[in-house]
């Protein structure tokens, strides 16, 4: 089977313009006008992913070369399931198994084939606990594409964007087997600063990234950390005599 890639194709048809409605107000006019204009949206549809934030996983991958086969992968805030799509088809060995992938949402999701899934508010402590009984062994990736519902004040949407972050950091740093990689969305604002010192402790390299699939107008990032150092793990015991 040929991997996924991140390419779309940009065309130059004609934009699709939508009208306010009865019951549409200009807000929701103005995003199924983007939903209808953009690229992404409609390479989604074609290649039979969940959404298009598919292409952000794919598009990081491609500059940072972290999914290969056979690998644990948990992803957060999974739903509706893109980036699940893409972990299971790039975990894919050539005997046609995965390693493994467990992703969680509180939205629920449709099952992704080849995936664990469950529907569960991460920011409770049953859902990492229960995400630790499922895995089959340290996690090789733990990737968040998790955000709260936004407010409207920006200080306050960065600051709720990075206590989720650092829920997930604080997961993968327990989870992750050594050289293993973390990956967390982020919006730009001054709230990750304590949040990527600590990344870069814990981390042979941190990346900041804006994948093309992210819209221009958001200050939407991705932080990839990869070669994690494990350094809390206890020293293996000296062999016997």
């Amino acid at each position: 089977m040929t991997k996924s890639s991140g390419n779309v194709p940009t065309g130059r048809n004609q934009a699709v313009r939508v009208k306010t409605a009865k019951r549409r107000s200009v807000s929701s006019a103005r995003w199924l006008e983007r939903q209808l204009n953009d690229p992404y949206v409609a390479e989604a549809r074609k290649r039979g992913f969940r959404s298009r934030a598919a292409f952000k996983l794919l598009q990081l991958d491609e500059k940072f070369g972290f999914l290969k086969r056979g690998q644990r992968i948990v992803d957060l805030g999974a739903a509706p399931g893109g980036w699940t799509q893409i972990a299971v088809d790039r975990s894919k060995s050539d005997k046609g198994g995965t390693g493994q992938v467990i992703g969680i949402d509180l939205l629920e999701m449709e099952p992704v084939p080849g995936a664990t899934t469950f529907q569960m508010d991460f920011t409770i402590p049953e859902a990492p606990a229960r995400l630790k009984a499922l895995l089959q062994g340290p996690a090789d990736i733990v990737m968040s594409d998790m955000a709260a519902n936004t407010t409207g004040h920006t200080q306050t949407d960065h600051l709720r964007i990075a206590g989720l972050a650092e829920m997930a950091y604080q997961f993968a740093v327990e989870v992750l087997a050594p050289g293993g990689t973390f990956i967390c969305k982020l919006f730009q604002g001054g709230a990750e600063r304590e949040l990527l010192a600590q990344m870069k402790k814990d981390f042979a390299t941190v990346r900041h990234a804006k994948p093309a699939a992210s819209r221009q107008d958001s200050s939407e990032t991705y932080l990839v950390a990869m070669g994690f150092r494990n350094v809390a793990a206890p020293a293996a015991a000296p062999d016997e005599a």
